[in-house]
């Protein structure tokens, strides 16, 4: 399904939503109060701000008695074959989040990336691919930075590995635009970033990427990744667990000024690099 034509069939979720809770007679925060979300969310459904989880889908049926018919639209819709199966519902839930905390030992986050470096990365793990698969994929990544770009986009923070820095993953022009983007959006302070450096050593995350995730109206989420594989917890000792794992690689890392100075660096010795080749 095309980005236009997703969007559409969510905004006639949220119309459909506004439709049926106002056939029943109740407002938007009594119908919140039912499903435990805010009312405020409730409002955001129907304006598709935001794209409500599957299980409140199911629960805003039963609430209003509508026979599934918001979990069959909700289940269609996050089946985006853009994304892993493991990734689907992280990229639902990034939506949804107030705020994201991200450790990248070795890529930029999908949420940073350029078309270019998201290109590139998707090649070197899809060899054989098609150019339409590639460029599917691509899509989904840029699809998911908007939420960057919303009214109500989360408190973000990232920690970057500096090995993230150096890989000219697309060629050396390709990195260097990348990582310019990423200092445009920390001076625009969407984001606050930080770097990791090679000094430091070992760190609590030596085998993954981590993402933390806070929300108005449920518990924090965490999301682990390695090679062809994530994992999503919720069990709130293990959230605790990475988050003191976050904290401990936030502590070690430079400060946001320092980040960003040592990304100017390498921006500019990817773009001698490219001057050269």
């Amino acid at each position: 399904m095309a980005n236009g034509s997703r969007q559409a069939a969510w905004e006639f979720f949220g119309t459909e939503l506004k439709r049926r809770r106002e056939d029943a007679g109740i407002t938007q925060v009594e119908l919140g109060a039912r499903v435990f979300v805010s009312g405020g969310y409730i409002g955001q459904f129907e304006q598709a701000i935001r794209k409500p989880q599957l299980d409140v889908a199911q629960r805003i049926d039963d609430a209003l008695q509508t026979d599934g018919i918001f979990e069959r639209l909700c289940r269609k819709l996050i089946d985006d074959p853009r994304y892993a199966d493991y990734f689907a519902k992280v990229a639902e839930l990034e939506g949804l989040a107030t705020s994201i905390c991200e450790f990248a030992p070795a890529l930029v986050p999908g949420l940073l990336q350029t078309a270019d470096y998201a290109r590139a990365v998707t090649l070197a793990m899809n060899p054989f691919a098609s150019d339409e698969h590639i460029e599917e994929k691509v899509s989904g990544r840029m699809d998911r930075a908007r939420v960057l770009a919303d009214t109500t986009r989360p408190v973000y923070w990232v920690v970057l590995h500096e090995n993230v820095l150096c890989i000219p993953v697309g060629g050396p022009s390709a990195m260097a635009e990348q990582l310019e983007h990423v200092i445009a959006l920390a001076r625009a302070r969407t984001v606050l970033v930080q770097v990791l450096p090679l000094a430091a050593g070992a760190h609590p995350a030596m085998t993954g990427s981590l993402k933390l995730m806070e929300f108005e109206d449920a518990p924090p989420t965490a999301y682990t990744e390695a090679v062809y594989s994530g994992t999503l917890l919720d069990d709130p000792p293990v959230v605790h667990r990475i988050r003191s794992a976050y904290d401990l690689i936030r502590a070690a890392s430079l400060s946001p000024e320092a980040s960003l100075a040592r990304i100017t660096s390498a921006v500019e010795d990817h773009r001698r690099c490219a001057s050269t080749s």
